[in-house]
């Protein structure tokens, strides 16, 4: 039998102590987000459709993006025990600097487009935080924008080589003129990739409103206030084209690039020189010969080549082969701080999230980007704790088995150019 009796007062006013409502909507908003996808659905809801489209999509059928995802899923991790982890550091050194995390803010095109604060909110949080922001050529903000907002901080520049090279050469003058660190020298852009979902959207630059646009800005006038009471939304360093983002790559990039620009802008610039979309073994070690600082590994977040290869599959072979002559870092697909802890045990020393930040940028600006920064930095430090390190320097490739769902028929044995 169960003993029962009736409760006392004081023991039921004990029970229902009700939580102090939060009567900030924004900061309430994103209380309530515990991981990156939450933060990805916020930012859907308040956003117009091409807008997030732009963000959210990739080439094509997108394949490349959903495998980049689908492979930091497929991990398993291997915990060491009875190791004091009571506290852990997260800090590293990367191309020259310290980064309080493992990870920075990737470059981001078009970003005041996603929500007015943009670049702005990017930098800023990114100081606050102690992490690396890295400012794209298809920028929002310029350049001395981007040193205001984080003027203590790690900044870094992501080039592209235009067909008029004046331009990007000043570029590089400026972003060394404003203490700019790094330089990251993209290399997988020859033509812009088949971006169907803002073809199919009829997105432009700048946006123009349709029919379909203002039927879609009805539940969301808070963006369509931002858009229309704050200066004009055009590319800081471009000139818009009235295209798609697509006809301003294909009218602005110059498809002979080589070997001779990378040791023009190496010449150029005085700090760490970066070379991001590196996508074979091959061509790492070709780059870490010719004795660039560093390389990112990635498929430009799937918005190129769809069917690319995925960066983190890569990684293992290329940190094997050249990461004791280079710095190795990766992109493309991280959604949670468990993403990176495996990215670093298997050799890359730094990772770059994208989408990730800008799906907090549209979820609640500034505040949103700093949510995402904490969310990510919980989530690593569980996993690390959980795993049962202290420091990045102690995890290894025995912490992490990747688990594979597409297997290869036979593997190229000779060099794409042969």
């Amino acid at each position: 039998m169960v003993d029962r009796q009736f409760p006392r007062p004081a023991e039921l006013l004990e029970l229902m102590q009700f939580k102090k409502p939060e009567l900030d909507l924004k900061k309430r908003r994103l209380e309530s987000a515990l991981t990156i996808e939450d933060l990805r659905r916020i930012a859907r809801r308040r956003t117009p459709k091409a807008a997030f489209d732009y963000t959210e999509g990739a080439a094509e059928g997108e394949l490349s993006l959903a495998r980049a995802r689908q492979a930091f899923q497929d991990v398993e991790f291997h915990p060491s025990i009875l190791k004091d982890v009571s506290t852990v550091d997260t800090s590293c050194q990367i191309w020259g600097g310290p980064s309080a995390l493992p990870f920075g803010i990737a470059p981001t095109g078009f970003t005041r487009l996603m929500q007015t604060e943009g670049e702005t909110a990017g930098a800023g949080a990114a100081g606050a935080a102690g992490i690396p922001f890295t400012l794209s050529t298809l920028g929002t903000t310029s350049i001395e924008g981007v040193k205001a907002a984080n003027p203590t901080g790690r900044n870094w520049f992501q080039l592209y080589v235009m067909r008029q090279k004046e331009i990007s050469y000043g570029l590089v003058e400026r972003a060394a003129q404003a203490g700019f660190d790094t330089l990251f020298f993209t290399v997988d852009t020859p033509v812009a990739g088949a971006r169907l979902r803002d073809k199919r959207n009829g997105f432009s630059i700048p946006p123009q409103l349709t029919l379909g646009t203002i039927v879609n800005a009805i539940p969301r006038p808070w963006w369509w206030y931002d858009f229309l009471t704050t200066p004009k939304l055009e590319f800081a360093s471009l000139s818009a084209t009235g295209g798609t983002v697509g006809d301003l790559l294909n009218a602005a990039m110059d498809p002979s690039i080589d070997y001779d620009d990378l040791a023009e802008i190496r010449a150029l610039w005085p700090g760490k020189l970066v070379i991001k979309g590196v996508q074979t073994l091959e061509d790492a070690k070709t780059l870490t010969d010719h004795g660039v600082d560093g390389i990112v590994l990635s498929n430009h977040g799937g918005r190129q080549l769809d069917r690319a290869p995925i960066p983190f599959h890569l990684l293992p072979d290329v940190a094997r082969e050249v990461g004791h002559h280079t710095e190795i870092a990766v992109d493309t697909g991280i959604m949670n701080g468990a993403d990176i802890i495996a990215a670093y045990a298997l050799g890359a020393k730094f990772t770059l999230i994208g989408r990730a930040y800008l799906y907090g940028l549209m979820a609640g600006g500034r505040a949103g980007v700093d949510r995402t920064i904490h969310i990510l930095a919980d989530q690593l430090v569980r996993t690390m704790k959980l795993l049962q390190v202290r420091t990045l320097d102690e995890l290894t490739p025995a912490h992490v088995t990747q688990l594979t769902r597409l297997h290869p028929l036979h593997h190229t044995t000779t060099p794409i150019d042969a």
